[in-house]
């Protein structure tokens, strides 16, 4: 067998009673991550997949086995390991909150260049006091469902855990903490006499910065991608999700769906442990 293909039902359903699960389950060997919800089968290849349709909430991972458990983690951050986006709270404070998301919301379409967008976003924000960054982050920003386990257990592993995103180093630098990544990397808000300059540092972090920083740091950790896991939700994530031994697109825009490897839609970020046939036993908190 070349592959696992791993089913993972939403929390309070079960995979059991599901036909094309039965007939699974007759063809080829199996394991059983978490009874009745979470199974590994071991297969020949990907041909029949796609063939394979439930009514019921279930999460398709299919994947070589090869380097299946990773040693590099690489996330993008805003909407991924957290919930929020932060230059729209941010744009909250400037009264300019419906207007910068509806740019958000575009370029994570992939349908504005990233880096027009995140200039024209960042201008809006001219003059808002430095503390507001305090308070969006004390007030607004909440981790994501299962990021710490999924940092903490692969952390705990041996694997070095990376947060690159194309928001702000203020709020990577927290979230990396808060999390236990081993490091981050983001743009930086120019600020001066403790108001926000309405530029951001060159050069700006985007989609070719992130696909970059998965192949420096593999090779800096000399980890092969193929034991790369990279995580994302938008547009800006795509080179990396490519490249990366297995992308996930996390409750993601259609275009990254379309795009990556696998895509999480009905869990939260535990599924990409359950990915790496990691049982519930074996996380950390």
């Amino acid at each position: 067998m070349t592959h696992v293909l791993t089913l993972i039902s939403k929390p309070g359903t079960v995979l059991t009673d599901e036909p094309f699960v039965i007939s699974l389950a007759a063809q080829y060997r199996h394991q059983w991550l978490e009874p009745d919800r979470v199974c590994d089968f071991f297969v020949d290849g990907p041909q029949f997949v796609g063939s394979h349709v439930s009514t019921k909430p279930i999460d398709m991972i299919l994947q070589t086995l090869a380097h299946r458990e990773k040693r590099l983690l690489i996330s993008d951050m805003d909407s991924t390991m957290i919930e929020q986006e932060c230059i729209d709270e941010l744009a909250d404070f400037a009264g300019v909150k419906d207007y910068v998301a509806r740019i958000t919301e575009r370029a994570m379409n992939g349908d504005l260049d990233f880096k027009s967008a995140l200039r024209e976003r960042v201008r809006l924000l001219k003059d808002l006091p430095e503390s507001v960054l305090d308070a969006v982050f004390e007030s607004r920003i909440k981790l994501m469902p299962g990021a710490r386990e999924l940092v903490a257990t692969m952390a705990a592993r041996g694997a070095h855990c990376v947060l690159v995103s194309g928001g702000f180093t203020f709020f990577t630098a927290r979230v990396a903490k808060a999390l236990g990544f081993h490091a981050h990397e983001a743009n930086t808000l120019n600020v001066a006499d403790g108001k926000l300059s309405g530029t951001v540092a060159e050069p700006i972090l985007d989609k070719e910065s992130k696909r970059e920083a998965l192949h420096c740091i593999a090779q800096q950790q000399n980890i092969p991608l193929s034991a790369t896991l990279a995580i994302g939700d938008g547009a800006n994530d795509l080179p990396m999700l490519k490249d990366a031994g297995l992308g996930l697109a996390y409750h993601a825009k259609p275009i990254v769906v379309e795009q990556a490897a696998a895509a999480i839609h009905h869990n939260d970020l535990t599924a990409a442990l359950f990915a790496q046939g990691i049982p519930r036993k074996d996380w950390v908190s």
